[in-house]
């Protein structure tokens, strides 16, 4: 069976809009008591920095306390800290209110295990039959309690800093650090300042409805700016949710999840802490397939989501993968996506080979690669859609083997993902594009 409302992480969409609104997400909070909680048990509840938070973290406590379960609020948190705490609080789950990347008037709710990993399709099958049903509370006398942790931030600061050996030391780096004006925004700047580093925070205030507004991992070039006005060591931008990591080089170009990924590989294959193979998805650039490959270690890719990056991990016993968007899971540090845990990887890279980012990251040669997210205004079955077909067929003949083509549907937006690889920049935009009219028209 396919799920109805959640997607490739969780359930996402504009504030106001099905299944975006107040009286779901109080259906919601209470099929989630009823699936993962149980009677004197508790799930943790974070949100991000949008203005809608306030909202839903109260309707998801209704619904919660409803059904029996205790609530643990803990504010404004970074996802990962919030699946570092469901699992140290000893909560059955997490509960994360946040659309990432996308803009304030997006939200959504996604879960974490009482493990801190994501939840499995079969359980978010349950919470979806669950929906379905009318909510029925439960005696006051077993009403579920809420309490709010104070010094949350604080506990996932330390954590933070553990994810590195106790002597490793930044002193000597200047850091520019945009906080996308997100859920990091109190947190990275203290990890990296209380490791020695001179930390210039931007984006760091929240306000919001400017979360990810032209900031942050999906918009890099006041980043980029700010390192060469700064004259800084590195750049390390975030999402709104602290989930994804983006950083920028001492000359101020991009090095994204791809090559940071391989950097990582790199620096652990020779200090012996690489097992397993390392994972990438289907969006991977080619680059990174073959600078695995260089380093002989086995290279996997695993559908589009850092859900089955994870499950693609736990299969071959490996401790990284990632995507080149930024979502860098190194899971013997924390087993979810952290962009402060990663950044911190790549610092600690840096120190012990004293090099530069710009050196580490040549241990990787990106293929040029076009995206074309292409909007669509009704659903598109990309097998059966023979226009669509027939130009991704041309366009592969015409690459032969030394390129690629993929096209997927976006888990979370209603958009055809149209990508190209090849040898010649000019040739796979153009070739790129003519697949994405072919999209257009079809939709």
């Amino acid at each position: 069976m396919s799920r109805k409302y959640f997607g490739t992480d969780g359930i996402r969409g504009k504030v106001g809009k099905f299944p975006i609104t107040p009286d779901f997400v109080l259906r919601l909070g209470y099929a989630v008591g009823k699936v993962l909680g149980e009677e004197g048990g508790s799930v943790v509840i974070g949100k991000d920095a949008r203005i809608s938070g306030y909202m839903f973290e109260s309707v998801l406590e209704a619904g919660l306390t409803a059904a029996g379960v205790n609530v643990v609020l803990l504010g404004v948190m970074p996802t990962p800290g919030i699946a570092y705490l469901t699992r140290t609080l000893h909560a059955n789950a997490g509960i994360v209110i946040s659309a990432s990347h996308n803009p304030y008037y997006d939200n959504g709710i996604k879960f974490f295990s009482a493990n801190g990993t994501k939840l499995d399709d079969a359980i978010e099958m349950k919470i979806e039959a669950y929906l379905e049903k009318d909510i029925v509370t439960v005696s006051s006398d077993y009403l579920g309690k809420a309490v709010r942790v104070e010094d949350a931030a604080g506990r996932y600061i330390e954590f933070c800093k553990r994810s590195v050996p106790a002597e490793m030391s930044l002193n000597g780096l200047r850091l520019v650090v945009d906080c996308a004006n997100g859920a990091t925004y109190h947190v990275t700047p203290s990890v990296l300042e209380e490791l020695g580093a001179e930390v210039i925070p931007i984006y760091n205030e929240p306000n919001g409805v400017n979360i990810n507004k032209e900031c942050g991992a999906t918009s890099l070039s006041n980043l980029q700016k700010n390192v060469k006005t700064y004259r800084a060591n590195v750049g390390i931008a975030l999402d709104g949710d602290g989930d994804r990591l983006m950083m920028v080089d001492e000359q101020g170009d991009v090095v994204d999840g791809d090559e940071i990924i391989a950097i990582l590989a790199k620096h652990r294959l020779e200090h012996e802490s690489l097992s397993g193979d390392v994972v990438g998805t289907l969006m991977s650039n080619l680059g990174l397939e073959k600078a695995i490959q260089n380093m002989h270690v086995g290279f996997r890719r695993a559908n589009v989501g850092d859900r089955y990056v994870m499950e693609q991990l736990r299969a071959c016993n490996g401790v990284l993968g990632g995507e080149g968007s930024g979502h860098i899971i190194i899971r013997d540090r924390i087993e979810t996506g952290d962009g402060t845990i990663a950044a911190l990887q790549v610092l600690h890279a840096m120190v012990v080979s004293g090099k530069t980012l710009h050196e580490l990251k040549q241990v990787m040669e990106k293929y040029p690669q076009i995206l074309i997210n292409v909007p669509i205004q009704k659903k598109i079955n990309l097998d059966k859609a023979k226009g669509i077909q027939a130009s991704v067929k041309n366009v592969e003949e015409k690459l032969g083997n030394k390129g690629r083509v993929l096209l997927r549907a976006s888990g979370t937006e209603p958009l055809i993902r149209v990508m190209v690889e090849g040898e010649d920049l000019m040739v796979i935009t153009e070739l790129a594009e003519q697949i994405a009219e072919a999209v257009r028209k079809a939709s």
